[in-house]
């Protein structure tokens, strides 16, 4: 199921491209409106999800960065295990693998993650994410169908 590592790096790809993009034509907590509860707003974010941890003193870099490479590592070893019939599993693992290697790659170079994508409600803001974010939920999203049967086949398997 290694053929799925186009998705990865797609999403990779997708991810770079757009935090390059952000990057180099936006100022640091510059906010852009796009659409009503949706803006581009630049921020770092040294912490994990939703900023767990920003505020630790800087150990948390080499942390995620390890938990990140670690479990890429896996992902991609897992990707090599499965059937063919686990399509819509190598499609989740391969998102979620992109998508970890795209925030790695920003811990390693900058010390911290872009974010941009900022989505909210009148003064309720969810707090800024990334196309590798996206890749990350969407990918386990898929994870958790697959586990509740959508995408298997109908005929039984044969141990």
């Amino acid at each position: 199921m290694l053929k799925w590592l186009w998705l990865s790096l797609l999403a990779l790809i997708l991810d770079q491209a757009s935090k390059l993009a952000v990057d180099g034509s936006m100022r640091l907590y510059q906010s852009i409106q796009i659409m009503p509860y949706f803006n581009l707003t630049y921020v770092h974010n040294t912490g994990a999800a939703f900023s767990f941890l920003s505020e630790a003193g800087g150990w948390q870099r080499w942390f995620f960065a390890g938990l990140a490479l670690v479990i890429s590592v896996a992902i991609a070893f897992w990707l090599t295990r499965l059937k063919k019939h686990e399509t819509l599993l190598a499609v989740a693992l391969a998102l979620v693998l992109g998508g970890a290697v795209g925030n790695l790659i920003d811990r390693l170079v900058y010390g911290y993650v872009i974010d941009f994508l900022d989505v909210y409600y009148q003064d309720w803001h969810w707090p800024a994410f990334n196309i590798a974010d996206s890749a990350i939920t969407l990918g386990v999203v898929l994870m958790v169908a697959e586990s509740f049967g959508f995408g298997r086949s109908k005929e039984p398997y044969l141990l």
